[in-house]
């Protein structure tokens, strides 16, 4: 063993670094919340690269005392408190002073900043924490930093940051979480020289969510005021039919901090329990505001979990108030009983809920703070129908799984599902056959998706995927996250058949979708696609996203579960999957069918 050692100072302040400065996106979060608390009513941001190469970010706040600005850079130095006990009475963002001194031990940093009562400012330069500048400079009122060199110190860290695209994602992710905490604060990013976020101060947060969700959530969301056992809960409910197959459309505040609070999850999947399809997200901006030492913010390094008091009632405070949202006549589909219901007051909350709530609590307290309570990822979705089948088939969405894997090794191989005698649909979603081993049992939305995967798997391996031409291009207004995934996908989307052009900051066409999909509502197919690109980008290569771009088309353009089929649309089902290369399990690795041979069928009943 070898001896235990002090370890050199720049090497714990890189090490400590890591835990707040994880990539571009850190470090924009970091002098973002920085202005914030400076008091800044403007703020400026410019990225380059997706913030690998440089950031900066200048704001019109308060500033900083120019005999301040070095300290500014010394590790656990900050004006935010004072003795231990301040950390339960915080309204910042800020306070741990690691900020801009984990930034300078893996970045080059250079800040200007002057406050009005000072004639000049004071301009600095630090690298690898060390102080390379320092001088009086005339600036205005403010406080400007600009970041590059990011990583240079760490060049093992930079080996591990995504494409500029994804990495920009990232970031705009980030100014749009805190971009809708602080309606009132003006923010405009730009990025590689192109304006891409320009945000007004508004007083309305509603204007502020269309700007940063897309222009056509506006009036498609209820909002939230509601208080109890001390606790305020603001914000916005999306109606149950504005679902999605992941969570990127949950935001959480607390105190106006962005948080990932599991807790928080669980209340608000509780709350959609029974009004929402199964395995499905709202879209929620929920805003939970009690007093500071009620919460402790200081139990992750970046400060993107917290923990209450008393979590039972924050627990059964949003259930509440979403639940009333959910008895809102305009949170309600048109016609449904729901929507009778007086908008006042506060609907009961589901029967069960109190028996989820002691389970919630249970795994809250006895999780670790840094670890999120297991959110179980839905399988494959279900839309569309068989390209053989005429008419449309009834609609229903169901998510998708992860990723489409390397197929399991089946326990038996496929039979020719055309040579088999077909029986009837049982459930509208499982197909019946006899056959000469026993009985089989197909699930039609897998063995389809079995099927589109390999057409348009094999036409894009070709020249390109065919493509239909929609006669009126589908013109969608999305988030600047979602643009930026779009935007850098949309080669591999056009070599599939789906093109998509940008038509403005924020807007996308949708011109043309691949022909296998042509039944398939193209606004549907892209926003399944974006939540894939967010799921997949930063970790997938160019083929594995290609291949998992395919696998969640063909889940959306598939014949759902409880739809009816013909015997002429089972019969072209059951010849394009015997012509499939596998005709065992989905492109996600859910089997096909199931095989009851005659064995099993006599130990059923007993007969062995």
């Amino acid at each position: 063993m070898s001896k235990i050692e002090v370890l050199p100072q720049d090497v714990a302040e890189r090490i400590a670094a890591g835990e707040v400065v994880e990539r571009p996106a850190s470090i924009v979060k970091e002098l973002l919340e920085n202005a914030l608390d400076a008091g800044a009513s403007s703020i400026s941001v410019t990225i380059e690269k997706g913030g690998c190469e440089s950031i900066r970010v200048a704001d019109n706040g308060r500033g900083i005392e120019a005999a301040d600005v070095p300290l500014a850079f010394a590790r656990h130095a900050t004006s935010k408190i004072r003795v231990f006990d301040d950390l339960f009475r915080l309204r910042t963002f800020g306070f741990r002073g690691e900020a801009l001194a984990s930034i300078a031990a893996v970045a080059r940093v250079e800040m200007v900043s002057r406050t009005a009562s000072s004639p000049s400012g004071m301009r600095i330069v630090v690298e690898s924490g060390t102080v390379r500048e320092s001088a009086e400079i005339g600036c205005p009122v403010g406080t400007t930093v600009l970041v590059d060199r990011i990583f240079a110190s760490v060049p093992a860290r930079k080996k591990f940051l995504k494409t500029a695209a994804t990495e920009q994602g990232n970031c705009l992710d980030t100014v749009t979480r805190l971009a809708m905490s602080n309606a009132g604060v003006g923010i405009r990013v730009t990025a590689n020289g192109r304006e891409t976020m320009n945000l007004p101060a508004s007083g309305d947060l509603a204007e502020r969510l269309a700007l940063l969700l897309g222009g056509e959530l506006r009036g498609q969301l209820v909002p939230l005021d509601y208080s109890a056992r001390g606790i305020r809960i603001s914000g916005f409910a999306g109606r149950p039919d504005l679902s999605r197959s992941s969570s990127r459309g949950m935001f959480s505040f607390v105190n106006r901090r962005s948080v990932r609070d599991p807790l928080l999850t669980s209340a608000i999947m509780t709350a959609y329990r029974g009004t929402m399809e199964g395995r499905r997200y709202p879209a929620v901006v929920l805003f939970v505001d009690l007093p500071a030492e009620e919460l402790d913010v200081n139990v992750h390094p970046a400060k993107v979990e917290v923990r209450f008091r008393d979590p039972r009632a924050v627990y059964e405070t949003v259930v509440e108030a979403l639940t009333g949202a959910a008895a809102n006549r305009a949170l309600s589909r048109p016609g449904s009983q729901e929507g009778e219901a007086a908008a006042g007051g506060v609907a009961k909350a589901p029967e069960n809920y109190r028996l989820r709530i002691e389970e919630a609590l249970k795994r809250y307290t006895i999780l670790p703070s840094r670890r999120n309570f297991p959110v179980r990822r839905p399988h494959d979705g279900e839309s569309g129908r068989p390209a053989a089948g005429p008419g449309a088939l009834p609609e229903r969405k169901e998510p998708t799984a992860p990723a489409p894997g390397p197929a399991p090794e089946p326990a038996r191989s496929a039979p020719r599902f055309s040579d088999l005698l077909y029986l009837g649909q049982i459930l509208q979603t499982y197909l019946v056959f006899a056959g000469p081993s026993g009985l089989v049992l197909l699930d039609q939305h897998a063995a389809h998706e079995r099927v589109l995967f390999d057409k348009l798997k094999k036409s894009s391996s070709l020249r390109g995927s065919p493509a239909q031409r929609l006669l009126l291009p589908e013109v969608m207004s999305l988030p600047p996250g979602d643009f930026a995934l779009l935007s850098e996908a949309a080669g591999i989307l056009g070599d599939l058949g789906l093109e998509v052009e940008p038509f403005g900051a924020d807007t996308a066409v949708v011109r043309s979708v691949p022909s296998l999909l042509a039944r398939t509502n193209p606004r549907d197919l892209v926003a399944e696609i974006l939540e894939e690109l967010a799921e997949t980008s930063r970790t997938a290569e160019l083929e594995d996203r290609r291949e998992r771009i395919l696998a969640r088309m063909a889940c959306k353009g598939a014949v759902k579960a409880n739809a009816d089929l013909s015997e002429s649309e089972v019969k072209a089902l059951c010849t394009d999957l015997d012509a499939a290369a596998t005709a065992t399990t989905c492109p996600h690795g859910r089997p096909l069918f199931i095989l009851l041979s005659q064995g099993d069928l006599e130990r059923m009943f007993h007969r062995k």
